[in-house]
């Protein structure tokens, strides 16, 4: 309930009560009464100032006028609807305690991961280390970014908000883009937290000769969950039902994170493939861009399998994150443009 009511005035604060016949939802009338100092208060609580804006008892406006958020179409107002729709589901996500969840959940297991992996105090100990836990990424961070998001926007249909929101004058793509910069902010400030505090150990141990190579693979897992969440977001705007988004994000889940690269590495082991075709392979899977950005920079540390892979295809750092980057972009954009064709 109280997310609701939360949702409800940050919808004031979009557009506007969404109920018929005006802010008293009846129709008409106009009931007031005068306070000291001019201002105007209705029978619903609105409270009217002087210079005609009228401001809701939780503080947000009654319009998107007076709230400056103007249409999408008006110049330099679209970017408002965005990061009020992104504030909003940032605030959930953090009363909802999934911040705090996935925080806990990627510190756990990678806090487990370097007490217990034995390596050496060395700075073949450390890439091993680092290794080790690019592997634990490659599983539970795609895992963790589809579960948080797989419901971003079927969910809000089902709980009755999205024909609340699609009832006000913002642009449906910017209600999806607002949605998933919300989440992102919230998934990827979770991923540096939650490996940071194991990283820290990490440099207490290891020194701060690794400091670069942590924090490249730091942005590197934000940046898989970032590319998996985009992925949910996408799921999330085609399925008819929560339960629909659940069982394909888990399809995705199995096959970028478990299919694929099997799939590949015995297609290449298999037949003589050219550069580009090992190429393709690669940067069609965002977990392997992301193990070719981390493991690859490892070399015997990491997989010695894949690091043969990557030698391959010959496929260079900023290529990989640009590769990275699409996976974010492209999927939201998909997203954007499925729900304007959604019917509620």
């Amino acid at each position: 309930m109280t997310d609701d009511r939360r949702l409800e005035g940050d919808t004031q604060r979009l557009g506007g009560d969404a109920r018929p016949g005006g802010n008293d939802g009846r129709g008409g009338g106009d009931d007031r009464r005068t306070l000291e100092g001019g201002d105007v208060v209705q029978t619903d609580g609105d409270v009217v100032q002087p210079d005609g804006d009228v401001v809701q008892p939780d503080g947000g406006y009654a319009t998107l006028t007076d709230a400056d958020v103007g249409r999408a179409g008006d110049s330099g107002t679209w970017y408002r609807q965005l990061l009020v729709v992104a504030e909003t589901e940032y605030r959930l996500a953090i009363r909802s305690r999934w911040a705090i969840a996935m925080t806990g959940i990627f510190a756990a297991f990678a806090l487990g991961l370097t007490t217990f992996s034995g390596s050496s105090v060395s700075p073949e100990g450390f890439e091993r280390t680092v290794a080790s836990l690019a592997v634990l990424a490659v599983y539970l961070v795609p895992l963790v970014a589809l579960a948080f998001s797989y419901d971003a926007i079927v969910g809000r249909e089902e709980s009755g908000w999205l024909h609340t929101l699609f009832a006000l004058p913002v642009e449906r793509a910017w209600l999806v883009v607002g949605s998933a910069l919300g989440r992102a902010v919230v998934l990827a400030s979770a991923t540096i937290l939650g490996f940071g505090i194991a990283g820290g150990f990490l440099l207490r141990e290891f020194g701060l000769a690794g400091f670069d190579a942590y924090v490249g693979f730091l942005l590197a897992t934000a940046g898989l969950g970032l590319a998996f969440l985009a992925i949910g977001v996408l799921v999330s705007s085609l399925a008819r039902e929560k339960t629909h988004a659940l069982g394909i994000s888990l399809l995705v889940w199995a096959w970028f994170v478990l299919v694929h690269d099997l799939l590949g590495l015995g297609l290449i082991a298999a037949f003589d493939l050219s550069d580009a075709a090992v190429s393709a392979m690669l940067l069609a899977n965002p977990t392997g861009i992301f193990r070719a950005l981390v493991l690859g920079s490892l070399g015997a540390a990491g997989d010695a399998g894949f690091a043969t892979v990557l030698a391959d295809s010959g496929l260079s750092s900023g290529l990989l994150v640009a590769a990275l980057l699409a996976w974010i972009v492209l999927p939201t954009t998909l997203a954007a443009l499925a729900i304007r064709r959604r019917r509620l």
